[in-house]
């Protein structure tokens, strides 16, 4: 590991459309638990988006809590993001 904090904010969530109306935060942290969010992501190939303002939103909630209304639209642009990056593969 570096003998640096790490400044990085990361969020996770999730969505099953057919359980649930909207997706929920599944984890969310900065520094080092960001970094191993991002880390989990990419051993995982889950596709990454970068977006500082979004993460800051998302790291108010609490973990399992869904989105709120206000924030659909910025986190459908991730989830379209995921879509076309796991189309590609």
């Amino acid at each position: 590991m570096n003998d640096y904090p790490s400044r990085r904010k990361a969020a996770a969530l999730r969505y099953e459309g057919d359980k649930a109306a909207a997706p929920k935060v599944t984890a969310a942290g900065k520094g080092y638990v960001a970094d191993n969010i991002i880390a989990k992501a990419e051993a995982s190939n889950v596709p990454i988006q970068e977006d500082s303002s979004l993460v800051e939103l998302l790291a108010e909630l609490d973990i399992n809590e869904t989105i709120p209304e206000e924030l659909y639209q910025a986190v459908a642009e991730v989830f379209a993001f995921v879509y076309r990056a796991d189309k590609k593969l």
